[in-house]
């Protein structure tokens, strides 16, 4: 089989999906990321729809592409009137993109309903509609929107509609499965219908995802003869999203052996993938396959040690393939082999033989009964690891400290207040700050109190911060918190864990600080 073209749709079915905006500078940064990966087409949106997208395209003049084509999509020209006046047909012209993406009817039931043409005149429209733009533009693709469910309730309606788009030279058919509802049985038997239907006709696959079947009906469409793969970074898109083509593409290259996008590409694809959830403003899916954070982590002692062995036994692929990196995470089923893995992550000289190595997992386990966890604290079971190895210092006493918390009248924001005395090398330092709450200022009187001896904490900010309620004893639950800070260089996640949340939060600043402190030493 020839190269298969990947065609990318982020920008304009991506952002379907709801809580998704992007501006058009977002746009433009995620097309040249997505030529970056060596895309053959990338999709930017439906300039007949909003002025965003019109504004889009004409920003996109100033993109240097390497590989893809940039595509405008739109629909067939309108019922009764001439396709040279069609105002969707103009603006899909007035785009200047290369190719054109022109989604039309090929479910019989949608013509009589939605559209509400007769059948033969829905021929007519795509045939028009494609021929016009064939004759102003480099490529023109034809969506058959619903082709799956049209295949099924009236097969020779749907292929008719797919003979009237190739009548006009559609360069190629894409098959739509709209509604996501379609099996793989299905996908691959109408695929192959179509391929013996038009043997000499470019084929492409669109799914969606309501089945949570559109990565598999994807691959079972290119196993037929599709050779256009259309999708989202990340399975955007609306409703339950698209084909996610940081799924698709691994599966065509890695297991199905099929060309489709470089290995230098492979490379980036998770950093696209964090990127345009980055500017989607949507935490990334840490469980998603290949690109997520836990794609290639373990947890299980057993596992970890026969991965220490052969990275094959619980890894289908080389995580580096895809740019991601294998993970050791640190819980109660953790053993030996996870935690000198640990150490010698934190760059900690430690061996199987060391006492310390007993010391640690005993107190991990103890920790972990008390409902301490560390995988995204491991800056806390770092601390952990050197306390044991005596490779840590007290950089500060803790005195005490008080937090108040006031409201005053009913409508007014609650106001916060934190008092901390720390002691650091025999002097003594009472300090007072506010915060938006209890723990903000408590992070604050900290950080205020010590930056007078240690300046370079002026640097650190909390990232984020976590509660999680550990057991139903309604507001007396014993809760773990986590928290994420940073300075310019670096992130950590520290944790914490008591009945009172204010002193599960001091624990996890008072690691995070410590940690700033150490890793400067």
């Amino acid at each position: 089989m020839a190269a298969l073209a990947i065609y990318d749709t982020t920008l304009r079915d991506g952002t379907q999906m709801e809580d998704i905006s992007f501006s058009v500078e977002d746009k433009l940064r995620i097309a040249q990321k997505l030529d970056g990966l060596g895309f053959s087409y990338i999709e930017g949106g439906w300039p007949g729809s909003n002025p965003k997208d019109l504004k889009f395209f004409k920003e996109a003049t100033r993109l240097k592409l390497a590989t893809a084509k940039l595509t405008a999509f739109g629909a067939t020209k309108r019922a009764g009137g001439l396709v040279q006046d069609d105002a969707n047909i103009k603006a899909l012209l007035k785009s200047g993109a290369q190719v054109a993406a022109l989604v039309g009817k090929t479910w019989d039931f949608h013509v009589s309903d939605a559209l509400r043409v007769p059948l033969e005149e829905n021929l007519e429209l795509i045939f028009e509609s494609v021929q016009y733009l064939k004759t102003h533009m480099a490529e023109v693709f034809f969506d058959a929107e619903h082709f799956f469910d049209g295949y099924r309730a009236n097969p020779d309606y749907a292929l008719a509609a797919l003979k009237a788009a190739q009548q006009g030279g559609a360069d190629c058919l894409v098959l739509c499965d709209t509604n996501g509802g379609s099996l793989t049985n299905e996908i691959e038997k109408a695929v192959k219908a179509v391929g013996k239907a038009f043997p000499k006709s470019c084929l492409g696959i669109h799914a969606h995802n309501d089945s949570e079947l559109a990565v598999a009906n994807t691959l079972a469409a290119v196993r037929a003869g599709a050779s256009h793969v259309q999708g989202t970074i990340n399975g955007f898109g609306e409703r339950c999203g698209n084909a996610n083509l940081c799924s698709v593409i691994p599966n065509l290259k890695l297991k199905l052996k099929l060309d489709c996008i470089s290995d230098d590409g492979m490379r980036r694809l998770r950093e696209v993938s964090r990127f345009v959830n980055e500017l989607a403003n949507l935490p990334a899916n840490k469980r998603q396959p290949y690109v997520g954070d836990s794609a290639f982590a373990h947890k299980g002692g057993l596992h970890i040690s026969a991965v220490r062995k052969n990275p094959r036994t619980y890894e289908h692929i080389s995580p580096e393939v895809v740019g991601n990196r294998q993970r050791f995470l640190v819980s109660e089923l953790s053993g030996r082999s996870s935690i000198l893995l640990k150490a010698k992550e934190f760059g900690i000289k430690l061996i199987g033989s060391d006492k310390a190595v007993k010391t640690i997992l005993d107190e991990l386990k103890k920790l972990e009964e008390q409902g301490f966890q560390y995988e995204g604290a491991e800056a806390s079971f770092e601390l952990l690891i050197k306390k044991a190895l005596g490779q840590t210092k007290r950089y500060f006493d803790l005195i005490g400290f008080r937090v108040i918390t006031e409201k005053r009248e009913e409508g007014e924001e609650a106001l916060s207040e934190a008092t901390i005395m720390v002691g650091v090398g025999g002097e003594l330092e009472h300090t007072v700050a506010t915060g938006n709450g209890p723990v903000h200022a408590l992070d604050n009187a900290l950080r205020k109190a010590l930056e007078k001896f240690y300046p370079q904490l002026k640097e650190v900010r909390l990232l984020d911060y976590k509660v999680r309620v550990l057991d139903s004893v309604g507001t007396a639950s014993k809760v773990r918190v986590l928290v994420e800070s940073g300075d310019s260089r670096d992130k950590w996640g520290t944790v914490g864990v008591s009945e009172n949340i204010i002193e599960a939060s001091w624990q996890a600043l008072a690691d995070s600080i410590t940690y700033k402190l150490l890793k400067g030493d």
